[in-house]
């Protein structure tokens, strides 16, 4: 494992390269909040199958300097990061938030990004059928400055959910991280159940939060209001997974994306949650790596 500093037009974005050196590029976007260490439970399946798994801090996150977020700046972050890494082509895979940000580098670097995997991936919201339900007059509030005036729609998703968001902030540093149970007790109890999983979600969210939780409000910016990215320019496979007990992003958004994307998969996880991956890694890798050279 090597973690290296990457500037992008003068800005820190902090990488990290595991798994087989010599092995299939995946590339790796992490949730809402998360950090490049996500899917740092899986870096040993990776190099046994033979996949070279590059994860990194988006803009606020972890070690990276914060900016302005959008999803096309991610995806060129990421021609930046896989050209500094000598990669060519490679897969994309997007946990929860990062699907909108996977989705928008494929569609942006159509002859690099071979294949995509989505994991409880947020579709575009105010085009799911009852996704929008779930907005606040908050987040509304927010949604009128776009796209016109992203910083202050950021203001206002910060504003709106600071209380809470400063109180994840506050107890993501309690080791036992009784906040796993309350958010997933329900929808993934067997996950959570296991020392291991917790812990690599203890890890992963705790440095995500290194900087404060104003990075989940250009989250929001990004991937809540409007896209911006014609998902008709994917035109490589996506697989998508989704359980259908998730509370956080609905199977709703899977199936969305199953109908709109040109060349898409959907597996439907029978009596989970949001924490497919924790369960489902070598599939996935599996998946993203079949016949691709590395």
């Amino acid at each position: 494992m090597v973690e290296s500093e990457v500037s992008v037009g003068g800005r820190r974005v902090m990488v990290r390269d595991a798994g087989d050196p010599d092995g299939v590029p995946v590339v790796h976007f992490h949730g809402t909040p998360g950090s490049r260490l996500e899917v740092d439970f899986g870096a040993e399946a990776a190099r046994r199958r033979g996949v070279r798994l590059i994860t990194f801090d988006r803009p606020g996150y972890g070690r990276s300097e914060a900016a302005p977020t959008s999803l096309d700046l991610v995806a060129r972050d990421v021609e930046v990061i896989v050209e500094s890494l000598g990669v060519g082509r490679f897969a994309a895979s997007g946990w929860s938030g990062g699907g909108p940000f996977a989705l928008a580098t494929a569609a942006t670097l159509t002859d690099r990004v071979v294949r995509v995997g989505i994991c409880g991936g947020v579709a575009p919201v105010q085009q799911v059928p009852g996704a929008g339900e779930a907005l606040t007059e908050n987040d509304h509030l927010a949604l009128s400055y776009l796209p016109g005036e992203p910083e202050r729609a950021a203001d206002v998703f910060f504003a709106g959910n600071e209380e809470l968001l400063n109180l994840m902030v506050s107890v993501l540093d309690d080791e036992q991280a009784p906040w796993i149970d309350r958010q997933w007790g329900v929808s993934d109890p067997e996950v959570v159940a296991d020392p291991a999983a917790r812990r690599a979600i203890f890890v992963s969210f705790r440095e995500a939060m290194r900087q404060g939780a104003r990075a989940i409000a250009w989250d929001n910016v990004a991937f809540v209001g409007p896209w911006g990215i014609d998902l008709g320019a994917v035109t490589c496979p996506v697989h998508l997974w989704y359980g259908d007990r998730d509370q956080m992003v609905s199977p709703a958004h899977g199936e969305w994306l199953a109908r709109e994307l040109p060349d898409a998969r959907l597996v439907r996880c029978a009596g989970e949650g949001h924490l497919v991956p924790l369960r489902h890694w070598d599939e996935i890798l599996t998946a993203l790596s079949r016949d691709l050279p590395g």
